[in-house]
C-alpha cells in the first residue's frame, strides 16, 4: 500500500490535469450530491472555499445561501487552529493565510456546535470514509472537537474515490463522500 505521502503526491500532481473547465463542469455535481444528502431541516453548515483545482465549492456555498441555509467557513489562525466567519454570496473576501480566500467579517463563537453538517477538502477518500488530507491536521483536529452527530461530508474528484486510505489513529473518518458522478453514504 502507498503511503499517506505518495498517495497524496500523485493525486495532487493528477489534479494538476484537470482544467478549469473540467473543475467548473463538475463543480454542479458536487453541489446536487450534497444537497442529497442535507436534510431538510439543515440550518447551518461548515464548508471550505476551494482553491485551483479542488473540488469546486463556490456554486455548492452561494446555491446553501440562497436556499436560506447559513454557511460559515474556516479562517486559519494558527497550526491546526480556524474560526469560522459567515459567508456571504457576493461577501468581501481576502487571501488568507494560505492564500485560500476567507471572508470578512467576525467569527461566530458557535459556528460548529450549531452546524447541522460539515463539508471538508481531500484529497483522496475510500468505501470505508477514511479520508486524505493535505497533511496540516486543521481538519482532523477541527472533527475530533466536533460532536459526532454532525453531517461529515467529503468532496473529492471521482478519481480520489480510492480502494483504500493509510490512516494514523489521529484521523477522522467521514460520513458520506460526494463526487461529481457519485454520492457514497456511509452511515
Amino acid at each position: 500500500m502507498e503511503t499517506k505521502d505518495e498517495l497524496r503526491t500523485s493525486l495532487l500532481a493528477r489534479r494538476t490535469t484537470l482544467g478549469p473547465e473540467r473543475v467548473a463542469a463538475d463543480a454542479v455535481g458536487l453541489a446536487a450530491g450534497v444537497r442529497s444528502v442535507l436534510a431538510p431541516t439543515t440550518r447551518r453548515v461548515a464548508a471550505y472555499l476551494s482553491s485551483g483545482s479542488e473540488p469546486s465549492t463556490r456554486p455548492l456555498v452561494d446555491t446553501l445561501c440562497q436556499d436560506g441555509i447559513e454557511v460559515v467557513v474556516p479562517r486559519a489562525l494558527a497550526v491546526r487552529r480556524t474560526a469560522w466567519v459567515p459567508y456571504r454570496v457576493g461577501g468581501e473576501l481576502r487571501r488568507g493565510r494560505y492564500g485560500i480566500d476567507e471572508p470578512v467579517g467576525d467569527p461566530l463563537a458557535d459556528a460548529l456546535e450549531r452546524a447541522d453538517a460539515i463539508i471538508l477538502p481531500a484529497v483522496a477518500v475510500d468505501a470505508a470514509g477514511r479520508r486524505l488530507g493535505r497533511g496540516g491536521g486543521y481538519y482532523d483536529t477541527t472533527l475530533a472537537e466536533l460532536d459526532p452527530a454532525v453531517l461529515r461530508i467529503a468532496l473529492v474528484h471521482d478519481h480520489e474515490l480510492v480502494e483504500r486510505v493509510p490512516v494514523d489513529d489521529h484521523d477522522q473518518p467521514v460520513h458520506v463522500v460526494v463526487t461529481p458522478r457519485r454520492v457514497l453514504d456511509l452511515r
